[in-house]
């Protein structure tokens, strides 16, 4: 457990908005190890970025716990106290999905990047400036530029003064929420080149969530794919894009546009449409997109069952294994 950083235990997020309940998340656990990055993939409503923003008290888990390990021992980050908060806070961060709407248009550069460091820290002016330009200087910001505003800063330009933002503190975990998906190809390529540089200078931890298959498997040592608000699969990178084991895994995957038009892969087509999560199905929530579903699945939630080192909720996971 020495190397262990994050432990989630059954964490859930309910919505209640005039007397609809809406499940975002279902008793999710992940043990994050320092110095991995873990991605988090699914489709659109999954849970993703909820999960993200419990984890960094963005917004409130409704239950569940959130166990970060420090040098003082464990702490439950969702249950900390006001002091306990002002002393972790820095060491668990987060970059934004929009680089366009996550940046306050009336601020610097400068001001943006600092403003973490003005409030949990007592450096002097010059020791901020000092900070500032030389994360600036690593993220590839011209320090030159650092008093302008936002507005004069493209995407990948704004996304690094978001990473710049993050990193300030040299926090240990990143949450980076579809850090890359507002970018063009190529400067995505670049944004995953710095995150990787900068995770083995500084030792960081990430969770990475996007949609982006293709970037997922080049930046994660671990993949976990959720569905309606619940952990489906989950393993070591390569293994699991090279033979997925959940049905809604492959269908993901087989997805994927391949770079070589010689490699032909059987497109899976799912049926129907993602649940509503106001009312979701009983059983397994994938039983009615699912080629596999029996009746036990249309009743009984399938628990994480370990096949060969990957944690898989499937009832049918040895029918379907190998059907991409």
């Amino acid at each position: 457990m020495d190397n262990v950083l994050l432990e989630i235990r059954n964490l859930s997020k309910v919505y209640d908005s005039k007397g609809v309940s809406v499940r975002a998340l279902s008793d999710v656990n992940l043990t994050v190890m320092r110095g991995e990055t873990i991605g988090i993939v699914g489709e659109s409503g999954c849970g993703k970025t909820t999960l993200g923003r419990c984890v960094v008290r963005g917004i409130d888990a409704t239950s569940g716990e959130v166990l970060f390990h420090t040098e003082d021992g464990v702490i439950d980050f969702l249950k900390a106290t006001g002091a306990q908060m002002k002393k972790y806070r820095k060491d668990i961060q987060m970059i934004f999905q929009d680089p366009y709407a996550s940046l306050d248009p009336r601020m610097t550069v400068f001001d943006i990047i600092s403003e973490p460091l003005r409030y949990n820290t007592r450096m002097s002016a010059k020791e901020i400036e000092q900070a500032v330009d030389r994360i600036a200087e690593q993220v590839g910001l011209n320090k030159a530029y650092l008093r302008r505003y936002p507005h004069a800063f493209s995407g990948g330009q704004r996304q690094r003064i978001g990473i710049a933002r993050s990193l300030i503190l040299q926090p240990k975990l990143i949450v980076c929420d579809e850090a890359v998906s507002a970018l063009d190809v190529s400067i995505q390529a670049q944004i995953i080149n710095l995150l990787e540089d900068l995770q083995k200078e500084y030792h960081l931890t990430y969770l990475f969530i996007s949609h982006a298959l293709s970037v997922v498997r080049h930046i994660s040592d671990r993949v976990m794919v959720m569905y309606l608000g619940r952990m489906v699969e989950f393993g070591e990178t390569e293994a699991l894009f090279a033979h997925p084991m959940h049905p809604y895994t492959q269908a993901l995957l087989s997805a994927v546009p391949q770079p070589d038009p010689d490699i032909s892969v059987d497109r899976i087509i799912l049926e129907g449409e993602v649940p509503n999560p106001a009312n979701p199905p009983s059983g397994c929530h994938f039983h009615p997109r699912c080629a596999y579903a029996t009746e036990r699945c249309r009743t009984e939630a399938p628990p994480l069952v370990n096949h060969d080192g990957r944690l898989v909720a499937c009832w049918e996971c040895g029918k379907c294994q190998g059907k991409t």
